[in-house]
């Protein structure tokens, strides 16, 4: 069996992974990035290909290195359609806003992480993972069909949403998040599909609630002609036919008539909070690997990114210190729940609330939202609504009063719980302690909401 033994070792050449590589790399640390895709395929990742935040990316593989795969920097608001009401309402969305060429883009994250130094091994997969004490000091597996083991300081687990790596690790006696399984995740399929005319809606992301199975339908311009389709569903609901579901919808689209498929791909992503905490000795996990997906957008590559950036600099730290514990890489957990990880966890309430009040009273609501209010609340976790629009709201929404109170009380829960991550403790000592008035802010919203756990 092979071995390499680089100072950190990460599985999976996605945004996290190549972030996290660069970061370490320009540190002069040696880096091993393990890819299962050949070299060819690498970067090419199912994806709705919106890129919110695209004004700001950690400084290890800078915006203009990726900005050539920005092929939509005009679109600026969200177009929701909602053909129960027969509506469509547009909402501003704030910040800088692109829809990207996705395998472009991975190939130049990748590009990035190669020029900071980092060996990327292509055709490798993962069988195991190497412990020790508890903690993980390297993995197991194949490299073009032949056996190869990592040994290193760190692992950094970037394999996207539901990775094996955390199957096959023991972290039971650490604080990493094992709170997961599928329900939490959604399904997803995507084409990229060229049209004859520009689309009239070029400037737009296109959002449209499927039939059932708590699911949307999204229709994003890469350009006037070139329009990434796609649909997802929530996997706690009944199987769809994704294909199908979304062939029936571009056959009643005259904008799509004679259209041409360029593309094709499927994929799973989280619909749920990031992880509590994405450390155990000597491993973090970064990304979808730990959740750090917009739970209300799926919008997930600004927030791997900075992921990425803090994984890497609190690896830094702990090899310099010669202690990989939880304790020394706790600072990555402290981090992310500051950036994005409570925004996140607030955002996933609405989504428990979604659940428990249905598709069909909420789009007729939405109808009814202040459109700008309703874009704060997507996208910053919490929105204040004044008097006068609250009246306005409610003259508009009648016929929804109960939907409308229902979402006022959880939104109030959703300001709590974000509060609460605000005071995310500094080390594992008082983890437990978090965790615990954490969930009964949940039990709290539950009952509000009349959701089953989704914890």
């Amino acid at each position: 069996m092979q071995t390499h033994e680089p100072d950190v070792t990460i599985v999976g050449a996605g945004t996290a992974g190549c972030y996290a590589a660069a970061t370490l790399g320009r540190a002069g640390y040696e880096v091993v990035i393990v890819e299962r895709k050949t070299a060819d395929e690498a970067g090419h990742i199912a994806c709705g290909d919106a890129l919110k935040g695209a004004d700001a990316f950690p400084e290890a593989i800078p915006k203009s290195h990726i900005e050539p795969s920005f092929t939509n920097t005009d679109v600026d608001h969200g177009r929701f359609e909602i053909p129960q009401e027969d509506a469509v309402l547009d909402i501003p969305v704030p910040g800088e806003l692109a829809v990207i060429d996705r395998l472009e883009y991975g190939k130049l994250v990748i590009e990035g992480a190669e020029q900071a130094g980092t060996d990327i091994h292509y055709d490798t997969v993962v069988n195991d993972v190497e412990q020790s004490d508890g903690r993980v000091t390297g993995l197991t597996g194949k490299r073009q069909g032949e056996p190869v083991e990592y040994l290193s300081e760190i692992v950094i687990d970037a394999a996207g949403a539901l990775s094996v790596l955390q199957d096959k690790a023991d972290l039971a006696e650490a604080t990493f998040d094992t709170n997961v399984n599928y329900s939490q995740f959604s399904s997803a399929y995507r084409e990229v599909v060229e049209v004859d005319e520009p689309v009239e809606w070029q400037d737009a992301l296109v959002l449209k609630p499927t039939q059932r199975a708590a699911g949307y339908l999204w229709y994003f311009p890469r350009t006037p002609t070139e329009i990434n389709v796609g649909l997802g569903f929530q996997m706690s609901e009944e199987p769809m036919e994704l294909v199908q579901a979304l062939r029936r919808d571009l056959r009643e689209r005259p904008e799509f008539k004679n259209a041409t498929v360029k593309d094709k791909l499927g994929a799973a992503l989280p619909t749920r909070r990031p992880y509590d905490s994405g450390v155990a000795p000597g491993f973090m996990a970064i990304g979808d690997a730990a959740a750090h997906v917009n739970p209300t957008t799926g919008g997930g590559i600004a927030g791997a990114a900075y992921a990425g950036k803090y994984a890497g600099e609190a690896a830094i730290d702990a090899i310099d210190e010669g202690d990989v514990s939880e304790d020394a890489l706790w600072e990555y957990n402290e981090r992310v729940m500051d950036h994005f990880g409570g925004r996140y966890a607030a955002l996933d309430v609405y989504n428990v609330f979604v659940g428990a009040t249905g598709l069909n009273n909420l789009t007729g609501l939405l109808a009814a939202l202040p459109a700008a209010k309703l874009s704060d609340a997507l996208y910053s976790g919490s929105a204040t609504i004044g008097l006068p629009l609250k009246i306005r709201t409610a003259i508009k929404s009648f016929g929804h009063w109960k939907t409308v109170f229902d979402l006022y009380e959880t939104k109030r829960e959703a300001d709590r719980l974000l509060n609460h991550y605000e005071d995310y403790p500094d080390s594992p000592d008082g983890f437990e302690s978090w965790q615990a008035q954490r969930d009964g802010l949940m039990d709290v919203i539950y009952a509000t909401t009349g959701a089953s756990a989704k914890y």
